[in-house]
């Protein structure tokens, strides 16, 4: 569903048999530098994160998701409160400009987390020049 929602974005299709990448959800799963989280409400599971170097300068929330029925609850800013508590420090977080929701919510989060002690640049998606930068928001976390 990640996958799904992010294509609205920045392109890309399924594979023949209907599956996108999983290369980061392999990584999350079986390296050591990475943390990975299940948000759920009741029995449901209702989204997840990805931390990864952290053991670096900077820890990367490197996929951060929420499902569509789930969102405008406020389940979104608890989960990511709760994953950036328990990793303090720097943090990077990037979103696309065109997924306006994302803008809103990250600059949000920022300013919860690090009131006006936050910075945001763009950056070349690597690897990808058919897809316009990312954003990326920068703070630390006590």
């Amino acid at each position: 569903m990640f996958r799904h929602d992010m294509s609205e974005f920045q392109g890309g299709l399924p594979a023949p048999d209907a599956t996108y990448h999983s290369d980061r959800l392999h990584a999350a799963f079986q390296d050591a530098d990475w943390a990975s989280y299940l948000f759920t409400s009741d029995d449901h599971p209702v989204g997840f994160a990805f931390v990864r170097a952290l053991s670096g300068p900077e820890r990367v929330l490197n996929s951060f998701f929420v499902v569509r029925g789930a969102r405008r609850s406020g389940i979104g800013m608890v989960a990511v409160r709760e994953v950036i508590s328990r990793h303090p420090g720097p943090w990077e977080i990037a979103f696309q400009d065109s997924n306006e929701a994302a803008v809103a919510f990250w600059r949000r989060v920022a300013t919860e987390i690090a009131g006006e002690a936050w910075t945001e640049e763009r950056r070349a998606v690597p690897n990808r020049p058919d897809v316009p930068p990312d954003v990326w928001i920068s703070f630390t976390a006590a």
